[in-house]
């Protein structure tokens, strides 16, 4: 049994997990949102998700370097601030109907997240018992679950108008009606963000004044400690690169997939994604259990594998069962990013927070994959996008079958 103060540690630090999963999951509330108040292209408007996940790539060695010289608590009192300062840029980016104000208050955001995964990943695997960190981390993670179904649901209850007209009536408007009526669309976001900044400036406070237990075990290397070829981080950060691309690219366009495959309304279309995101919480905590009794790597190839095969259906499918096949795909996307993070770091002793801010980096996939997805869909439909996140799943599942042949 842990000591009390880490069984805090892991109640408060898996309550980030929950936040985290808001602003992540906003993002394909907003990318619908955001085209149409502001007038984007598919492509455009996946900048929403460039700009964001961008932020993963460029702060993610800052803030290792940070933790590394004053602890994991820094970073996650540094990253909730940037967080809450993101957030409330949303109120002026709105007001100004500014999609670069809105871009950098998302990236502003997103620094913070990257302050926190580079964080909680690690710490959450180093509080208690090493031979169990993969099922702490996808139990922690499962609550990641819980907050993006939560924003999906309340994000299309709260920020979607739910009257979406069509491209043509919008074009039939007259000036003045169409400006009144779009302005109105951007200043919906004002709100949520507000409510959400005043929350993770609560959780910031809450850090900041209660104990947290010290790791010291990867801090400093040990001299009688192996040399490492990081063979398998180095693969891991490659295969989370794709994981996650897949992800953001398979949930920022399921609305628009929605509307294009099946005439499905954005807001019922946030509802589906909201189950479907239950479905991924769903999946977190049916993967730790699973994880008692199969190895890492053979759970992350059978859910690999079975989500590529969802992703081909939905690919060539018609109407409803396109769509359903990408809710069912939450499910088995569900366990990757924590199995894909904690076999990424296993055995890499003092360099776990090198490994950490790496695989923190390679969620910059979120950022290049996502314009993929819609540069095709400009060209070509959004349901032939979806090849893209096929191929991704494809590379979790060569990672997957070669991951226990790699040395850490």
């Amino acid at each position: 049994m842990e000591p009390r103060s880490t069984r805090l540690a892991i109640v408060l630090v898996t309550g980030l997990f929950f936040l985290w999963a808001l602003a992540h999951n906003l993002n394909p509330i907003l990318i619908p949102h955001l085209r149409r108040a502001l007038q984007l292209t598919d492509l455009r408007s996946a900048l929403v998700d460039s700009a964001f996940f961008i932020a993963y790539f460029v702060m993610a060695l800052p803030a290792g370097a940070l933790m590394a010289r004053f602890g994991y608590r820094s970073g996650i009192v540094g990253g909730l601030l940037l967080f809450a300062i993101g957030a409330l840029l949303f109120w002026p980016a709105a007001t100004l109907r500014s999609y670069p104000f809105f871009l950098s208050a998302l990236f502003i955001i997103a620094s913070g997240l990257t302050f926190l995964e580079t964080a909680a990943n690690p710490y959450i695997t180093a509080l208690g018992d090493p031979t169990t960190a993969h099922r702490r981390l996808n139990f922690a993670q499962a609550f990641n679950g819980l907050g993006a179904a939560l924003a999906a649901f309340f994000g299309g209850r709260f920020i979607l108008s739910g009257e979406a007209p069509s491209e043509e009536a919008l074009t039939a408007m007259a000036p003045a009606a169409l400006d009144a009526f779009l302005a109105q669309e951007a200043l919906a976001v004002r709100v949520p963000y507000l409510i959400i900044a005043l929350v993770v400036l609560l959780a910031a406070v809450l850090f900041l004044r209660v104990p947290l237990p010290t790791i010291h075990a990867h801090d400093a290397a040990d001299p009688a400690e192996k040399p490492r070829t990081m063979r398998r981080l180095w693969a891991a950060v490659a295969a989370q690169f794709c994981y996650v691309g897949a992800q953001v690219g398979v949930g920022s366009f399921f609305i628009r997939f929605a509307g294009r495959t099946a005439a499905v309304g954005e807001q019922e279309a946030a509802y589906l994604l909201s189950i479907g995101l239950l479905l991924f919480m769903a999946g977190r905590f049916i993967g730790t259990a699973l994880l008692r009794s199969m190895h890492a790597t053979t759970l992350l190839g059978a859910s690999a594998a079975i989500a590529a095969m969802l992703a081909g259906v939905a690919v060539l499918g018609n109407g409803v069962v396109a769509v359903v096949m990408l809710i069912a795909l939450q499910l088995f996307m569900s366990i990757m990013f924590p199995t894909i993070f904690s076999l990424g770091i296993e055995g890499l002793g003092s360099r776990t927070k090198l490994g950490s801010s790496l695989l923190v980096m390679s969620i910059a996939g979120g950022a290049v994959i996502p314009p993929l997805v819609g540069a095709i869909s400009d060209r070509h439909g959004i349901q032939l996008a979806y090849l893209v996140p096929l191929g991704c799943f494809l590379a979790v599942l060569f990672f997957a079958r070669t991951a226990k042949r790699l040395p850490a």
